[in-house]
């Protein structure tokens, strides 16, 4: 669940369910209490609308007691005017915050002075004043704030008096007071118990999946990128997680990438290396035999020249691969795009490597199928590059006594489609998707005849390509092989279409 919404629901639900669990425990609470007030006060059928009423309240509690004292009148008034039968009366009604009071003419009975007497006395109601029935009373407020319910009565000498049951007014019936204190511990408890709640909700959807996090975050800290970083669900850290994995993901393609640039680039030089050493020695075996006089005649002297030229431009060439391949490798490849048109631009390149296949002994053939007017968008030094670099693998793996190498040029639709034959050793079905991968070589074996950066073919698929062409080859084995590619046609594009 989204975090989003896990908030949106912990927000409805911190005021709901505290507002219902309330509403259960004031329910429960006021049965309990109002069961307790009955038991106590003998105070039948008390109601919500009881609870509220605190004068009718204190007005019910002694309900039974002032039913008492009428009875206990009429059986003998004189014996209120008794203080140890007060005293009685006074602890009777002590839990109910309540006392008794007799009057008789001027004079007042009572257990103790509560320092309420003095002021009471001057506001209790004359005899006769007040004829009430049992459940109800007289408020007195002022400085009294006390509940009075009065019975007028005539003692044994004929003198007329009342008797009070005083309620303070100040203090409510303990049940009520205990019932409001409890309801405010429920209703601390219903909030922590809901706070709680739904922080270890929050908590668990959250500090799971951030642990899983933390654990990735050190893990790839110590350098291991060889984990799964698990996330189930649809929330923000879950999203989040899948997102690091994703990028798990490409820092370990890329340590891996970086592992495999640097063994192809320690191969490179391992292979370059090698590739110059072969020219380099026989330049100085060649320089030293002139130096000591082994080349002795203008021929020898001829061929031990043209020999250390031919190792010089072996070493050129592979020093212009090294420096194109770094420029592969940074997507720096400087490109002159220009319109050629296809037939000419053919024709001058099998002009240029016809005469180089001849002194090798290897017969070139060229057929063109293009229209004389077709044009492509190329980079035509490059595009040679292309095209020299297949040639001179043909060349460098031939391994007939007579070789033959055909460049035939198609139009096939958008394209135009260059074939380049040769009958060399063949490339094996199980190499031929490799062959234009970096540093692949079919043939494992290193001489100085077929040395190589492995380079080569890599170099031809880049510029190819960039070209927005695509190149592929078709072999067999002690047969030859045939080196595809195609190049958009240019095409005009007229301003009405």
């Amino acid at each position: 669940m989204k975090l989003k919404n896990r908030l949106i629901i912990a927000f409805f639900v911190i005021i709901l369910v505290p507002v219902m669990l309330t509403g259960i425990a004031l329910f429960a609470l006021t049965q309990y209490q109002m069961a307790a007030i009955e038991r106590t006060y003998n105070v039948p059928n008390v109601t919500y609308e009881t609870l509220s009423n605190s004068l009718q309240m204190i007005s019910k509690s002694t309900l039974n007691d002032y039913e008492e004292i009428q009875k206990q009148v009429k059986e003998n008034a004189d014996q209120f005017l008794n203080q140890d039968f007060l005293e009685q009366w006074g602890k009777k009604l002590e839990d109910k915050n309540s006392y008794v009071i007799v009057r008789k003419g001027a004079e007042l009975f009572y257990p103790e002075d509560n320092g309420e007497i003095t002021k009471l006395f001057e506001n209790l109601p004359d005899y006769g004043e007040y004829m009430g029935e049992s459940d109800t009373g007289v408020y007195i407020g002022n400085e009294v704030n006390a509940f009075v319910k009065q019975t007028d009565v005539i003692f044994s000498d004929n003198t007329k008096g009342s008797i009070f049951i005083i309620t303070s007014a100040t203090e409510i019936i303990p049940q009520i007071k205990r019932m409001m204190i409890d309801l405010v511990i429920a209703i601390i408890a219903i909030l922590i118990f809901t706070a709680a709640l739904l922080t270890m909700w929050i908590y668990r959807g959250i500090s799971t999946p951030l642990n899983h996090l933390r654990e990735a975050t050190q893990k790839i800290k110590e350098g291991n990128l060889d984990f799964t970083l698990d996330a189930e669900g649809d929330d923000e850290i879950s999203e989040l997680c899948r997102d690091f994995e994703d990028m798990r993901k490409r820092l370990k393609e890329t340590a891996e990438e970086n592992v495999a640039y640097d063994r192809e680039s320690k191969e490179l030089i391992s292979n370059i290396s090698h590739d110059l050493k072969t020219p380099i020695t026989a330049v100085k075996g060649y320089v030293e035999g002139i130096m000591d006089g082994v080349a002795n005649t203008p021929e020898k002297m001829e061929r031990y020249i043209k020999t250390i030229y031919n190792k010089a431009n072996e070493m050129d060439r592979l020093i212009n691969e090294l420096t194109f391949y770094s420029k592969i490798d940074t997507d720096r490849i400087p490109y002159t795009f220009n319109k050629i048109n296809v037939a000419n631009y053919f024709s001058d390149c099998k002009e240029e490597i016809a005469l180089d296949l001849a002194n090798k002994n290897i017969d070139l053939a060229y057929f063109n199928y293009v229209d004389e007017d077709v044009m492509i968008i190329a980079d035509a030094e490059q595009l040679k590059r292309v095209i020299n670099n297949i040639i001179g693998n043909s060349v460098k793996y031939m391994d007939k006594p007579k070789g033959y190498i055909n460049i035939r040029i198609k139009d096939v639709g958008d394209f135009i489609q260059v074939e380049i034959e040769d009958n060399g050793p063949g490339i094996a079905v199980k190499d031929l998707p490799l062959i234009f991968d970096r540093f692949y070589r079919a043939d494992a074996s290193r001489n100085s005849a077929r040395g190589g950066s492995g380079i080569g073919l890599s170099i031809v698929r880049k510029i190819i390509e960039d070209h927005g062409g695509k190149i592929w080859a078709n072999s067999k084995l002690g047969t030859g092989t045939i080196m595809f590619f195609v190049i958009r046609k240019y095409q005009e594009v007229r301003a009405d279409e």
